[in-house]
């Protein structure tokens, strides 16, 4: 039983209202002929039904005064899982959001339709062993939840083509080594139909056989999309419908076929031939939004069982995926029960709205009122978890129409991920205004009865065209009346300032009166020339066709540019001191040396300070030359005294400045600066106390001539000492040096005899007796 909401929009009255600047642009723009065309220009246009003030229509609310708006009728009726409040019957504004209220609750021993896809590829071979007997176990445990209970079975493992398996006769045979008996290789095989007989399901996966492949991701995209999209093969009802995706491995997903030579997109329809997928080598895997699209279509919910090593993918698909769960699969799928339950009902805890394509124009929003007081916008408005059985929650969903579509009727599905329950809106739309059921037709306001007068307007009869309907189609080609009305190399109708009428543009009028739009195509203005000081063309002239035209002695494009020269001229009378041109009232130096506002002031020229200087020294210090005549002859500029030459004004100021170093007739030194402001005023800044020098102190002097002679005394003395001392041990050194190196000769004289005689006893040392 689908839940039918009605919406009927109408128009209550022929006027609407401008708020705001930007509106008050797309209405002026739209450019309305009619009062419907008017409410579907802009939230806040509007049409004044006076024929007298034609001005008005498609205006503000400033220039209109009644209020218009659109009707919506709400009918709210009773679902089995959907619950609305009571009938009710109000009245909207046409682009204000319409809200009405939606209860989700969870019902109790709904029925269950689970389909068990297993990756058959050779790492899962002892996984195989634990799901053979899944059928009757998984039954058992199913039936605490639902009475109504259906399991089935398909497997996968890749594409028949290289390189994903090898294509040799014997590894087409048998893909696994001699030792091992497999199955040939096969990309998704339907082994069982969903059905209420768990021994059945022990049965057929128990003849099922492992097989194998070459590379490390599978082609589990290929099965899944056709578990979704071969809904009567596979038996799936109009109950909650689970998918078991169970694998150790990754994936491959579109564009991957390339590889296998495969470049056709995968179609999303049913291949199934003999219970087997058929068309692996033809079409490409499908795109995980493809995926996304047809598991939503067929309200599957996705429960992803792998291995603890994959985990970070999967989830990061589930991320993507609504309404899908990721569970550790153990490395022999021991837990996988368990794991099936766990994500039951994680996935049947939470609710996620979705709604089908709306029609152009239209947005809708929502807005969550969950358990514990969590409320959730945007995207988050959609959806609510933590949901027990008999939990109800409630969602509040806003729908607005900005504009009238082709058709007269819409409709718009929402239904909760994974339920087959919806809700229908059916949006009809009523584009017109009611005071064009009173138009008068043949009308004599519309030239001759040519049209008939609604609205304050005229709705011109088949053939006839213009404001009044004062045009024939078979005098004036509606084509030929645009070109009249474009300017050459333009697309633009009147500039867009205008309407065509019978081949001559009608330029549009402004809320202000002062401001018109002129010309053969409306391409003039006087509103839009430059400006100066905020005044278009700076108050001094007028605008014509966007350009301005100056009053004499101004000029520029915004008349901002003087041309009277008297504050350009200089004290000897001349325009810029003949150092210049005198540009708008200012003075432009051709010469770089000179500054100023009359170009008179010369930082690098001689004679600044020496010209001032008795004038600065009569008036600061009341002495020179010009001493009795100071008043007289030193007026022209306004003196400041400082306390020291750090107080003076400093270069890089915006006024020309002179630094000055001078003399007074004590000669003492004194310090000032010298500039002319913008106003032509000479400002000199003085220091207070001159620097004047003082005379000698004797005392001092003397008394440091007499230590400084007989400091030299001593200090010759200490010299003349040490040079005696060095001499003196020099001297020594050399003395020693030459008596070490003296030596005696030792030879005796040849002549020479000695007058000692040597005698022996012969018979000296003899013994007695002998």
């Amino acid at each position: 039983m689908n839940l039918q909401l009605i919406f009927w929009i109408g128009l209550i009255s022929s006027i609407c209202c401008v708020f705001g600047q930007a509106d008050e642009n797309r209405c002026l723009k739209a450019n309305a002929k009619s009062c419907g065309e008017c409410i579907q220009a802009g939230p806040n246009c509007g049409w004044c039904t006076n024929s007298v003030s034609k001005i008005a229509q498609g205006l503000s609310i400033y220039s209109l005064v009644i209020y218009c708006g659109p009707i919506l009728y709400l009918w709210e009726m009773l679902n089995m899982n959907f619950h609305l409040n009571q009938c009710l019957l109000n009245t909207y504004q046409l682009w204000e959001p319409q809200t009405f209220a939606l209860k989700f609750k969870r019902a109790e021993d709904y029925p269950i339709d689970l389909y068990y896809l297993m990756d058959l590829s050779y790492s899962m071979k002892d996984d195989l062993e634990n799901v053979k007997s899944l059928g009757t176990d998984l039954m058992n445990e199913m039936r605490r939840i639902t009475s109504d209970f259906r399991i089935g079975f398909g497997s996968f493992v890749e594409k028949t083509v290289m390189p994903y398996i090898s294509t040799t006769p014997a590894k087409l045979r048998n893909p696994c080594t001699s030792e091992q008996n497999c199955t040939s290789p096969f990309s998704y095989k339907n082994v069982l139909s969903l059905t209420d007989k768990g021994e059945v399901f022990n049965e057929l996966v128990g003849k099922q056989r492992i097989s194998g492949n070459l590379d490390s991701p599978e082609g589990g995209f290929d099965a899944i999309m056709q578990v979704a999209v071969c809904g009567s093969l596979i038996g799936w009802r109009n109950v909650t419908r689970l998918l078991v995706f169970s694998t150790d491995a990754g994936f491959h997903f579109a564009g991957d076929g390339k590889l296998g030579g495969i470049v056709l997109p995968n179609d999303g329809q049913c291949h199934l031939e003999n219970d087997v997928y058929t068309m692996s080598h033809y079409y490409d895997y499908p795109s995980i939004a493809h995926l996304v699209q047809k598991l939503s279509e067929n309200n599957i919910q996705t429960i992803f069982a792998v291995t603890e090593e994959f985990q970070p993918v999967y989830k990061e698909l589930k991320n993507l995926i609504p309404k899908s769960a990721v569970g550790t699969l153990s490395a022999n799928s021991s837990n996988v029960i368990q794991l099936i339950i766990d994500a039951y009902n994680s996935l049947s805890s939470e609710v996620i709205l979705e709604n089908s394509k709306l029609p152009e124009g239209v947005t809708i929003n929502y807005k969550s009122y969950c358990k514990n007081g969590v409320n959730g916008t945007g995207e988050n408005g959609r959806k609510c978890s933590n949901i027990s059985i008999g939990d109800e929650v409630q969602f509040e969903i806003s729908i607005t129409s900005n504009k009238c579509p082709n058709k007269d009727s819409e409709t718009i599905k929402i239904k909760p991920l994974g339920f087959t329950e919806e809700v229908e809106v059916i949006l009809q739309f009523i584009c017109e205004c009611e005071c064009q059921s009173e138009g008068i037709p043949s009308s004599p306001k519309c030239h001759e009865g040519n049209g008939t007068f609604e609205c304050g307007a005229c709705r011109c009869n088949e053939g006839r065209v213009g404001r009044h309907c004062e045009c024939s189609t078979d005098e004036v080609n509606s084509e030929d009346m645009d070109a009249y009305c474009r300017k050459e190399n333009s697309s633009e109708i009147c500039s867009n300032n205008g309407e065509c009428v019978c081949g001559q543009c009608v330029c549009r009028k402004r809320d202000n009166t002062n401001e018109i739009y002129s010309g053969k195509f409306c391409e003039c203005d006087n509103f839009n020339c430059d400006r100066s000081n905020g005044l278009i063309c700076g108050g001094n002239g007028v605008c014509k066709c966007r350009v301005c035209e100056c009053n004499p002695n101004y000029t520029g494009s915004a008349c901002d540019c003087s041309l009277d020269t008297t504050s350009c001229l200089a004290t000897n009378g001349q325009i810029c001191n003949g150092r210049g041109v005198c540009e708008c009232g200012a003075c432009k130096c051709t010469d770089p040396k000179f500054q100023g506002p009359t170009c008179e002031m010369c930082q690098t020229c001689l004679g600044v300070c020496a010209e001032h200087k008795e004038c600065v020294q009569c008036r600061a210090f009341n002495k020179g030359e010009k001493k009795d005549t100071c008043a007289q002859e030193c007026s022209h500029f306004n003196i400041t005294k400082v306390e020291n030459r750090d107080k003076l004004p400093q270069p890089g100021q915006v006024d020309p400045l002179s630094h000055c170093k001078e003399k007074d007739v004590d000669d003492c030194w004194f310090y000032f600066t010298y500039s002319v402001n913008g106003n032509n005023e000479a400002i000199v800044h003085v220091v207070e106390t001159p620097e004047c020098p003082t005379g000698p102190d004797i005392i001092p002097i003397v008394a440091g001539v007499v230590a400084g002679i007989v400091l030299i005394g001593l200090a010759l003395l200490l010299i003349w000492k040490l040079l005696m001392i060095i001499h003196d041990r020099r001297e020594f050194a050399k003395f020693e040096k030459e008596k070490m190196n003296a030596k005696w000769d030792t030879q005796e004289n040849p002549i020479y005899k000695s007058p000692i005689n040597n005698f022996k006893n012969p018979n000296y040392g003899r013994k007695a007796g002998l």
